[in-house]
């Protein structure tokens, strides 16, 4: 028995027929906006590419941009199907290939699905590859006269004062590094000497940070050098008072920026694929309404139109037993071989 049979006749055909044909250019639309989607987010990964640990990152996006464009061409194609399908002459040619036309759709569908979890699981292997990046990034934070390194000043920066955030776990972990370069540093002095010599590495580390973590709409000036120091600053009270310079890590900023984007890609790829499942069930129906008439020299007579010929456990059952057939006339024929060679020898 088929299942979710109807029946048609000729203004039902043309009505679905025109429906699905609109339905396909919105689906074009959709692949539009979804190849943009991915477009935009590549675009956004490559701006702070220096600030990731891999570009493996990059693979959701692109597979955005080749979902998006071959959701344009196969919509573009199934929207041709549907307007032939008013003229019976024209729908002729499409039938040879509307099965596997159809197949198609539905491979495309499973992975529009497999796309959507890609987007939403994205935020844990984004995470790992910012906090690895961000924490090299900020050790060639002093290196502004090394080649290949001499942006990555600018980039903390301005990544900084544009997310509000400061360090990559917190404001401290510019503590355990030198971010100031020795070419400024006064070697003569003191106080330099006895920083340098404090530390097992030989490194300059201060309580301080960036120009860029200060906040500014903090009504009392950045407090960036000796921040742990409360005798340096006047009613300061380095554990109580609310500091003047931005207390989210970095990484949790930007996880949340690109997590929040691919949750909102994710959700548009989840109710393109909701459309394209629409349209793949109504193209079957116009195929097997046009397949089944009364009277195939008369467009008018009735017909009927089914999503399965069988029930969808009729239908699993004749699948397994094709791929049992097919497994075993392979089997068969290795074996023919097999005495093939042998008779040979």
């Amino acid at each position: 028995m088929a299942l979710m049979k109807i029946k048609f006749d000729l203004k039902k055909r043309v009505k679905l027929a025109q429906m699905l044909w609109l339905m396909y250019w919105f689906s074009i639309m959709a692949g539009v906006l979804v190849f943009s989607m991915g477009l935009f987010f590549k675009i956004e990964l490559r701006k702070r590419s220096e600030l990731m640990d891999n570009n493996e990152s990059h693979f959701v996006p692109n597979i955005l941009i080749g979902v998006g464009l071959l959701a344009c061409c196969l919509n573009a194609c199934g929207g041709k199907i549907c307007y032939d399908s008013l003229d019976s002459t024209k729908f002729v040619k499409w039938k040879s290939i509307l099965k596997p036309f159809l197949i198609c759709c539905l491979f495309y569908n499973f992975l529009l699905i497999v796309t959507a979890m890609m987007c939403f699981a994205m935020r844990i292997p984004l995470e790992f590859t910012l906090a690895e990046g961000l924490k090299n990034g900020m050790k060639y934070y002093k290196d502004t006269d090394t080649p290949g390194r001499c942006y990555m000043k600018r980039t903390l920066d301005l990544m900084q004062m544009e997310f509000r955030c400061c360090g990559n776990n917190n404001y401290k972990d510019w503590f355990e590094i030198q971010w100031v370069s020795n070419r400024y540093l006064d070697f003569s002095s003191k106080e330099v000497k006895d920083r340098i010599s404090s530390n097992v590495d030989g490194k300059y580390l201060m309580d301080a940070v960036p120009f860029s973590c200060c906040n500014p709409s903090s009504p009392r000036p950045c407090i960036q050098q000796q921040i742990t120091n409360n005798s340096a600053h006047y009613s300061y009270e380095h554990y109580t008072e609310e500091l003047n310079i931005w207390k989210r890590g970095c990484r949790d900023a930007l996880v949340s920026y690109y997590g929040g984007m691919m949750n909102t890609i994710g959700i548009l790829v989840l109710i393109v694929t909701l459309l394209q499942i629409s349209v793949m069930i109504g193209l079957q129906y116009v195929n097997t309404s046009l397949s089944t008439l009364v009277n195939p020299e008369d467009p008018e007579s009735e017909s009927e139109g089914w999503i399965l010929e069988k029930t969808v456990k009729e239908t699993f059952t004749d699948i397994m037993a094709k791929m049992k057939a097919m497994g075993k006339g392979n089997q068969v024929d290795e074996g023919a071989n097999e005495e093939a060679v042998t008779t040979v020898s």
